[in-house]
């Protein structure tokens, strides 16, 4: 394979320590202690020790950013161990230990003494460690099994990775770190919107509480008593990929002080002329989107720097996009404050569980059968997908950009899909849900959702639903000097040419997508993909990020012409806000 590099590996030269950006924008303290960098690594065997060197944190061993460039097997134990001094100011204060996220099951140990278990992949996890942790050096570690099966929600990783499955990640993977609080402190902030209105619920922190408001440049105080407190706003700004608004404020209650922002924004479905449609801010709206995967050549499931998150959402704007459809992976939280500053709307996976069938999952749906296909999911991998699903709807509800859930893509690992959307719908009501994306239709969703890869785009129409195609192109032009695999290539169509890759993507939008807005009610779309992953070339940036296959101005005219065609056929004037 081809070594590649992104440019924001130049970050990671300019910082002391990798990822050093506070991780968690949402409740945000003046002050935090970033645990990432160099870690001793040891991996074993059975009885056997195969691997003991340096892994830098938060890259997973098997990336060449982590400096191990270590691939651990199935079965295999990975222990982490980092030494460390705490700062002087953490003296007689509470102290928090945060994971971003560890491809667990993992045990955190902390000067010898059990701290606690990071029982699941993908969510962050959070222990007081003020009790075990001593003056001086300390001594952190981290013990994971990597079980490299699918008992536990696994999204596309592969042990044999090609074509449309990438290289597995083990191990430690987002930021750890430490934060000091007093002893009665803010755990937590769940603000939630209505009309124009929103209030501000919160976990500890004591009685007394000052909320201080920005707003129109000024700084607006209140205080109150308890734990929730409601604000009237006067003809509040909405948040919307044209105008991304986010109102910020800081809350005091005792010793304790931190930051936090929440924006005015609903999404609902509603029917227009005789047609459902998706409706944000009770306006219609055209979601014309990518596929994200979200994988980078040097750190695989992370950006060298957050900076690469942050450009891939800034180039979606830049192409014309208004949404990024974040396939069957949970990001860093900073990834989707991008996405909430910058204005682009995300459509959220769910995280597989269950084995994938290739005849199941992708010949016979290719044939036509996507309907009265079940799996046998085990109790155990149904409990798994439904608490990582569950903690996706806890760790993201918070951002205004996450409009819609997918629960099931393509039947991998699917069970009992209306039983998940009632559930799922019920924690948070506040999303749309696309209980199966692509085919295996059951009767519960908020949309009807389609792929289409190897026929003309011609989607059935149906009124009573929104109609989204939530896959579909998969063109492929290969750069070859930002190719990572000279000798294998994934795509759908081969263009050789880029002149010829451009026009084909814009007759595909024009001939296809255009004439379906007014047919069947066309109201997303989801062109695969945002960048090249490994042996795909589909993207329309390459996999280093360094080249971009398409033409800016035109793709921002493609974008104009869909929107007026949506406006035209859906015309917004009328609706309330």
């Amino acid at each position: 394979m081809t070594e590649l590099r992104t440019p924001y590996e130049k970050d990671l030269r300019r910082n002391k320590l990798p990822w050093n950006e506070y991780p968690r924008p949402s409740l945000k303290r003046a002050a935090w202690f970033n645990l990432n960098g160099a870690w001793r690594l040891a991996v074993s065997r059975g009885t056997k020790e195969v691997f003991c060197g340096k892994c830098t944190v938060p890259f997973p061993p098997e990336s060449r950013l982590s400096g191990a460039s270590f691939a651990p097997r199935s079965g295999d134990v990975l222990c982490y161990e980092r030494k460390f001094t705490p700062p002087r100011a953490y003296k007689g204060q509470r102290v928090l230990l945060h994971f971003g996220a560890v491809d667990g099951p993992a045990t955190v140990l902390l000067n010898g003494e059990r701290v606690g278990e990071i029982p699941l992949p993908y969510l962050p996890a959070s222990f007081e460690i003020t009790h075990l942790l001593q003056e001086g050096e300390n001594i952190l570690t981290v013990t994971v099994w990597n079980k490299g099966d699918t008992s536990l929600p696994w999204g596309k990783q592969r042990k044999k990775r090609g074509g449309m499955w990438y290289t597995p990640v083990s191990g430690i993977w987002q930021t750890v770190w430490m934060e000091a609080v007093p002893q009665n402190y803010i755990e937590r902030i769940r603000c939630e919107t209505e009309a124009n209105r929103v209030t501000f619920r919160f976990q500890g922190g004591g009685a007394q509480k000052t909320l201080i408001l920005q707003k129109a440049g000024e700084a607006l105080e209140y205080r109150f008593e308890g734990d929730s407190f409601t604000l009237t706003l006067p003809e509040p700004r909405f948040w919307c990929p044209e105008d991304p608004f986010l109102y910020r404020f800081t809350v005091l209650a005792g010793e304790d002080r931190v930051e936090s922002y929440f924006a005015f924004r609903t999404m609902e479905t509603k029917e227009v002329g005789g047609q459902s449609v998706l409706c944000l801010n009770g306006r219609p709206t055209f979601f014309h989107g990518l596929l994200d995967q979200g994988y980078f050549p040097d750190g695989i499931f992370l950006p060298a720097s957050p900076r690469g998150f942050e450009e891939d959402v800034l180039r979606c704007r830049a192409l014309g996009f208004n949404m990024l459809r974040k396939h069957i992976k949970l990001e860093p939280e900073l990834f989707y404050y991008y996405c909430d500053l910058h204005g682009v709307a995300v459509l959220q996976d769910m995280i597989n569980a269950g084995p994938y069938s290739f005849l199941l999952d992708t010949v016979l749906p290719t044939l036509g059968l996507k309907r009265g296909v079940r799996h046998r999911v085990k109790k155990a991998t149904r409990e798994a997908f439904f608490a990582v699903a569950e903690g996706i709807q806890e760790a993201l509800f918070h951002h205004p950009s996450v409009v819609c859930y997918t629960i099931f893509n393509e039947g991998w690992g699917q069970f009992d899909g209306d039983g998940a959307y009632r559930r799922l719908k019920a924690k948070d009501p506040s999303r749309l849900y696309d209980t199966t994306s692509g085919w295996f239709f059951e009767k519960e969703s908020d949309v009807e959702s389609h792929h289409v890869y190897f026929k003309p785009v011609r989607l059935p129409h149906r009124a009573d639903r929104p109609t989204v195609l939530s896959e579909f192109g998969g063109y492929s032009l290969k750069l070859a000097e930002h190719s990572f695999n000279p000798k294998r290539t994934y795509g759908y169509r081969f263009f050789e040419k880029a002149e010829d890759f451009r026009r084909a993507l814009e007759t595909l939008y024009r001939e296809e997508i255009l004439p379906e807005i007014g047919r069947s009610g066309l109201c997303c779309t989801v062109l695969t993909q945002l960048s090249d992953v490994e042996d795909e070339t589909n993207g329309l940036l390459t996999y280093d990020r360094k080249a971009v296959k398409v033409e800016e101005k035109a793709m921002q005219a493609l974008a104009e012409e869909l929107q007026a065609a949506f406006t035209e056929k859906f015309p917004s004037a009328g609706l309330e806000k």
